[in-house]
């Protein structure tokens, strides 16, 4: 079948691209790059020209609160007109564990705005959530330093390699819609300090990382539950020393 994948030249796209085309699907990567942009239209009718799925794992250039919001429910509203006028049959989109119980997140606000635009779209869909990239962890460290020293929260984290993301969002691609909210997880809770202090010990990076209970994560300080996954979440493989095995980051 005919899968389009809007992002589908970033982290996750590209992976997932290989992974349907390994499967026998006709993936088609859709980014600016390729002349699909799902904010301004262009491309989009063409794209979806005879797709059974479209799957939507782009994310906004910024991650300011208004840019975010604003580049979710522009691209949304596009993406699923057309997918609608191109009689797509199954719409899937990636989102974030915990994005119902972080209201004072600008990103996880977007991502709320997103899914209910979905849901509320007429199509049949499905949408995945995954919990936070192992990937990440570096951008985390950054956006958390203060005169070289990390500070993070213990929030429990359940993060995941985006490998296994990609695989999970597959799936979710060649099944029947569900209809519904589905979630992916690592296999270990960790606390988020803990998780991003032993990315950063394994890659010599000397920053010092400290728990702080009050520190925030993304503009909000999380609950110790706010960011992990729900019961009957599907748990994938790789473990965060398997990973960290074959980080090839400095």
């Amino acid at each position: 079948m005919k899968v389009v994948v809007i992002g589908g030249t970033g982290l996750i796209g590209t992976n997932l691209v290989a992974r349907l085309a390994e499967h026998g699907h006709e993936a088609v990567p859709a980014a600016p790059s390729t002349g699909v942009n799902t904010l301004t239209g262009e491309g989009l009718k063409e794209v979806l020209q005879g797709a059974d799925v479209v799957v939507d794992v782009s994310n906004s250039p910024s991650f300011a609160d208004d840019d975010v919001m604003a580049f979710f429910r522009t691209s949304t509203g596009n993406l699923t007109e057309a997918a609608k006028e191109a009689g797509v049959g199954h719409y899937v989109a990636l989102s974030v564990v915990g994005t119902d119980r972080q209201p004072d997140v600008g990103y996880f606000r977007a991502k709320v705005a997103q899914e209910q635009l979905i849901t509320e779209s007429g199509l049949p869909f499905s949408i995945v959530r995954a919990t936070q990239f192992f990937e990440f962890a570096g951008g985390i460290a950054d956006t958390s330093t203060t005169d070289g020293v990390v500070h993070l929260p213990g929030a429990g984290v359940q993060p995941m390699a985006a490998a296994d993301v990609s695989a999970a969002v597959g799936r979710t691609a060649a099944g029947s819609p569900l209809g519904g909210i589905t979630e992916v997880a690592g296999p270990d809770v960790l606390g988020l300090d803990e998780w991003v202090r032993t990315v950063l010990t394994a890659r010599s990076d000397p920053r010092q990382v400290v728990t702080d209970p009050q520190a925030p994560y993304f503009g909000a300080v999380p609950g110790p539950e706010d960011l992990l996954p729900g019961p009957g979440a599907h748990l994938a493989e790789t473990t965060l020393a398997a990973w960290l095995a074959h980080d090839s980051r400095p």
